[in-house]
């Protein structure tokens, strides 16, 4: 996952125009808002990236913790929500730390796919031991082994039309085609899951999980699941 963390870290062109990265970031933080079942609730978002609507999400809950492993995103963090008194920002690090139980609902979204599957399944321990008896969490962006590039391209295209930057989506494929993320794409790969292994492999992390109807973001053609701790 470090490759990817400083690959995160560093000015990327991963988002084709601030709006497109504005709608993304929008779009994921209404989708969180929506499984935030407590007006009180603590919720983490466990490499949530540089997270621009989570003022959202906290008017929405309790606190909100932000974690993120890239220091320079979470430095823009720090500073971008140095004024939201629920809102604390963390490394990931420092989660073990917290209490047992302490946590409501966890996200982790479109991050299981830059993780090698140890680096998931320790993730998994720590936010099985952080998650109440009642808590919740939400792995989303998955993608499907079956699925090829081409979705995500077509959902890219689908939203660039619906929200006004299509002409700067083509150009940005175009540009990506060439960019260091496609080569670390390609050098590192990123992990795919079917709906059986991901559900295997909650269950093995100790949790009861199922899909969910819809996946959390823009692409439908990934897959989300929600989690409650078993036993």
């Amino acid at each position: 996952m470090d490759d990817w963390i400083d690959y995160y870290d560093s000015t990327h062109t991963i988002y084709v125009s601030k709006l497109h990265r504005d709608v993304h970031f929008d779009g994921i933080a209404t989708d969180i808002m929506g499984y935030v079942t407590a007006p009180d609730a603590t919720v983490l978002d466990y490499s949530c990236g540089e997270a621009l609507s989570a003022a959202k999400v906290a008017a929405a809950c309790g606190t909100l913790i932000l974690a993120e492993p890239a220091p320079g995103v979470r430095g823009r963090l720090s500073a971008r929500f140095a004024h939201h008194p629920n809102i604390k920002v963390r490394a990931l690090d420092e989660l073990p730390a917290l209490p047992d139980g302490s946590i409501d609902l966890v996200v982790m979204n479109s991050v299981a796919q830059y993780m090698k599957p140890d680096e998931l399944d320790r993730a998994l321990g720590v936010v099985r031991r952080l998650l109440s008896r009642s808590g919740k969490l939400v792995l989303g962006d998955i993608l499907d082994p079956k699925v090829g590039m081409g979705r995500d391209v077509a959902a890219l295209l689908k939203m660039a039309a619906r929200h006004g930057f299509l002409t700067d989506a083509l150009w940005g494929l175009a540009r990506t085609a060439l960019s260091d993320y496609r080569q670390l794409r390609t050098k590192i790969g990123l992990q795919r899951y079917s709906e059986a292994e991901m559900l295997a492999k909650l269950k093995a992390a100790g949790f009861a999980a199922e899909r969910a109807e819809r996946n959390v973001g823009h692409n439908p053609w990934r897959m989300s699941f929600v989690a409650k701790p078993a036993g």
